[in-house]
């Protein structure tokens, strides 16, 4: 078990993605720019990694990277620090190892830009710090029951088993819990990466084969806010959590 209070000094916020599915709000915008309950999705996430006391966040920047640009200029608390993806979309893991020498030598947070969820009794980002074990573990995912969260409809990604390993699902399998986007990773994860674009589901599937992948359970509530209709469904759970 790792020390309770060695809480990763960096973290990464994926924020280079084109936000598609989130059309016809990201024709203008970049999706971590589109509000929710009057915040921006990534503030909603920078947030919560002030709170946990991360010191410095890399954002990686490329569909209207200049309005995120503009939009972070004025936040202090966590530093922020930019990866710039403007010549090339490099996808969730070759954004990762692109900004690997920003990151340090020493485990890292990595959230997705729209990552919103409420937290329980004691704040996730820092049970997940409690919990990393870098002997045992390559990456702990913060996983979601599927079932419990808000604008989720999907399969499930990942069954976990008592000690934490976790497995993907098969393919016509249903899957108790869903990858909520949110994450502490070792460096060593990415050691022989490929070059260029590739997503981190390759890392992932590495990590799994070998034993070094785990889960823990989030406490307190996920919303997935993949489209403009789940935007309503995340505002009222917030307005609710406040009453």
């Amino acid at each position: 078990m790792a020390d309770a209070h060695a809480v990763p000094r960096r973290a990464i916020v994926l924020a280079a993605g084109l936000g598609t599915r989130m059309r016809p709000l990201t024709d203008t915008r970049p999706k971590p720019l589109v509000e929710v309950g009057g915040k921006a999705l990534i503030d909603h996430v920078l947030d919560r990694i002030a709170m946990a006391g991360i010191e410095e966040a890399v954002v990686n920047v490329h569909h209207f990277a200049g309005q995120i640009e503009r939009h972070l200029a004025a936040r202090r608390k966590p530093k922020i620090v930019i990866s710039d993806e403007r010549v090339e979309l490099l996808g969730t893991g070759g954004g990762i190892a692109k900004a690997l020498p920003l990151l340090g030598s020493e485990p890292f947070f990595l959230t997705n830009s729209d990552s919103i969820w409420l937290d329980g009794v004691e704040q996730n980002l820092v049970r997940l710090a409690a919990t990393f074990d870098p002997q045992r573990m390559d990456g702990l995912l913060l996983l979601a029951p599927a079932a419990e969260s808000v604008g989720y409809s999907g399969h499930g990604d990942f069954r976990m088993a008592r000690d934490g390993q976790i497995h993907r699902r098969g393919e016509q399998e249903i899957a108790p819990f869903v990858y909520s986007g949110v994450a502490i990773l070792s460096p060593a994860l990415f050691a022989g990466a490929p070059q260029g674009a590739f997503s981190l589901n390759r890392l992932f599937d590495r990590a799994i084969a070998a034993g070094r992948l785990y889960g823990l359970r989030l406490e307190g509530l996920w919303m997935h806010v993949g489209t403009p209709e789940a935007i309503k469904l995340a505002e009222a759970a917030i307005a609710a959590s406040t009453v």
